[in-house]
């Protein structure tokens, strides 16, 4: 078998390009469906923590599902790296490859695991079906290197010409800490990628498979004609900007830095971070670029198409071993929290340029909570993560969203029916956070509350950012609240973010709101009344903000 000798490519009119490119879209977001309704885990099923794309024979994104942005990181380097271990004459129809490792296996993090698989027409591979989704199951780990972070996967058969390859499986279920929820999630994610397939396979049968590769392409140079054009409108310069990142793993705080260039129809975007750090917030060079794709469409143009044309108009670097360029084996369990930063550091820079297309910072932390410990009725190991929504950054012309998750991770916040059904745990309260996002002409999201109550003795690990920093305005818009934890005056203290809980022990959980966007003393009385009547602030607190 083959993937297909280059070909001189066919005229495929604009009517066929727009009809094709939406048979793509639908196939990414049917393939995440499939797997969202197939999986078994609540992260999945219920936050929706998974992502899916089609990726032609040299790697290239074809299309991606409107999933989570940084998962596009663990797909970058996956097909490359296949085709590198594995002559592609060698690979068969069934063939289903999976990988996880940050250095070697194309992925982010661990729990973030990788199906890919080819798809054949005629013979030949056209192109590539492949998902990723978090499973909940690394827990109670030290994070001072990526070989305490869990199994490393490279990419190697997990199905070979259709068949299991029951000791591959084996091997990474022995590693898992919850086998039986891995397994199932691991099966939804097969049936996702076989309908991708079969998807693909029915439409290059329809159209013919080098109109629909020909059409993928024009898709490809569509999203770079409308990325180079959107960032002609940006005027031309070098914009800088500097943020902190903060962490419970580390005292202190971490500088990071930007430098934008723009010049006509092209972006170099240049970050500078301390040195990689012991510890699980580094950040690969591909959760990177998919923070930096991300961001700079959310400026430039939000409607350009989520494939692999976007990226030519943009140069990225970053010192090599940094903590926003990191080298094995440097852990990076917790890299969707420096992402959030990073793209505080794009709009940052970006604001000075076109301040109508910024919003001020969002919550800039992915606050993670994490429960795990053996079920009292019948012994076995039970494992809850849970990232928790903040507040949106105003907007120019809007307040921000309340209790969100917002840029890299896109996720649900977990419903508490869900929660409290599956684990020994009780939710006290689930609240927003009166008067956390930042005052200003248009006011910040809010934050969230949850107050949990320990049903059974846990190990409990909490990871966030915005602990000494706070989300900032723009434009005279005030700062919001940052994060904050209350173990309770009974529970003992977390040591670098881990430590336990006993039965009947409550732990409260307040995100970051978003910053305020332009001067408080703007704002429209009718809002503030607005606001105290709804409970977003204080009748105090209104009084002082805003007079």
């Amino acid at each position: 078998m083959n993937q297909l000798a280059p070909r001189p490519p066919v005229t495929v009119d604009p009517i066929s390009v727009e009809v094709i490119g939406s048979a793509l879209s639908s196939i990414v977001e049917e393939m995440g469906e499939a797997l969202v309704r197939a999986s078994y885990s609540t992260n999945i099923k219920e936050r929706r923590d998974c992502s899916t794309a089609l990726f032609t024979t040299t790697g290239e994104t074809l299309c991606q599902a409107e999933h989570i942005p940084m998962h596009l990181g663990s797909f970058l380097a996956m097909i490359p790296l296949i085709t590198k271990r594995f002559p592609v004459a060698e690979i068969a129809p069934g063939d289903v490859f999976i990988g996880n490792d940050a250095y070697e296996g194309g992925g982010t993090h661990l729990p973030d695991i990788v199906l890919a698989e080819p798809i054949f027409f005629e013979t030949e591979i056209v192109a590539w079906a492949i998902n990723t989704a978090h499973h909940s199951d690394f827990a109670d780990r030290g994070h001072a290197h990526i070989y305490q972070e869990g199994i490393r996967i490279p990419p190697i058969r997990l199905y070979r010409a259709g068949e299991l390859q029951k000791d591959v499986q084996d091997l990474i279920l022995l590693n898992c800490q919850v086998p039986r929820e891995r397994l199932s999630d691991l099966r939804a994610q097969m049936a996702a990628n076989r309908l991708g397939v079969q998807r693909m396979q029915a439409l290059c049968a329809k159209y013919g498979w080098d109109v629909v590769l020909s059409a993928g392409n024009a898709l490809m140079d569509y999203a770079e004609r409308k990325m180079r054009a959107g960032i002609v409108t940006i005027p031309d310069g070098t914009y800088t900007f500097a943020d902190v990142y903060d962490n419970p793993e580390f005292d202190g705080e971490v500088p990071l830095s930007i430098s934008v260039t723009v010049e006509g129809d092209a972006m170099r975007l240049h970050f500078e971070a301390p040195p990689q750090m012991r510890a699980g917030f580094n950040m690969t060079y591909t959760a990177l670029l998919s923070t930096v794709y991300y961001a700079v469409k959310t400026v430039v143009d939000p409607t350009i198409l989520p494939n692999a044309g976007l990226a030519r108009a943009l140069t990225v670097t970053a010192p090599a071993g940094t903590v926003v360029n990191a080298r094995a084996p440097a852990a990076v369990f917790n890299r969707i929290g420096p992402s959030q930063r990073v793209v505080d550091l794009v709009h940052g820079a970006l604001a000075k340029a076109v301040p109508e297309r910024v919003t001020a910072a969002s919550c800039g932390t992915v606050m993670m909570a994490c429960f795990s410990g053996v079920q009292p009725t019948n012994g076995d190991p039970w494992i809850y993560i849970e990232t928790i929504g903040g507040g949106f950054g105003a907007r120019p012309n809007k307040d921000g969203l309340d209790g969100v998750h917002v840029h890299m991770t896109n996720t649900s916040n977990l419903p508490v029916e869900a929660l409290e059904v599956e684990y020994p745990l009780t939710v006290l309260r689930y609240e927003l956070a009166e008067g956390s996002g930042g005052a200003g002409r248009y006011r910040g999201g809010l934050g969230l509350r949850r107050v949990y109550r320990a049903e059974a003795d846990c190990r409990f690990e909490f990871d966030t950012s915005r602990i000494r920093s706070q989300p900032w305005g723009l434009f005279g818009g005030e700062k919001a609240t940052g994060s904050q934890l209350d173990l309770g005056a009974d529970a003992k203290p977390l040591v670098l973010g881990q430590g336990a809980l006993d039965r009947g022990q409550i732990v409260t959980i307040q995100t970051p709101g978003g910053g305020g966007y332009g001067p408080a003393a703007e704002r429209a009385r009718e809002a503030v009344a607005r606001d105290v009547a709804d409970g977003t602030i204080s009748a105090e607190a209104a009084e002082a903000l805003y007079g």
